[in-house]
């Protein structure tokens, strides 16, 4: 009876585990849109860009020359990120 309680115990927790995935996938998914949004905004203002730091355009022009990897890796160690917000950086950037 000890086995199957723990099972029990394991499939709740991967249960929810897989349910809170789900939900912080769905944040993900707005948080981007919404900065998506922002950008926009922030554009048609003509609010300039807060990110002129010499190493974020070494990441534009990795990203103008297509080298995409390369310009996801300079973003991290240019702003400490990690690698699914850096990833979605450069693809606002391109």
């Amino acid at each position: 009876m000890d086995t199957m309680g723990l099972l029990v115990v394991v499939g709740l927790l991967v249960a929810g585990c897989a349910a809170l995935e789900t939900r912080l996938s769905r944040v993900d998914r707005r948080i981007a849109r919404v900065e998506r949004r922002l950008d926009v905004l922030l554009s048609h203002l003509g609010v300039p860009d807060q990110d002129q730091d010499p190493d974020l355009e070494r990441v534009r022009d990795l990203v103008r020359a297509d080298r995409r990897v390369e310009a996801i890796k300079a973003y991290r160690e240019a702003t400490g990120a990690g690698l699914r917000e850096a990833k979605e950086a450069v693809d606002r950037l391109g």
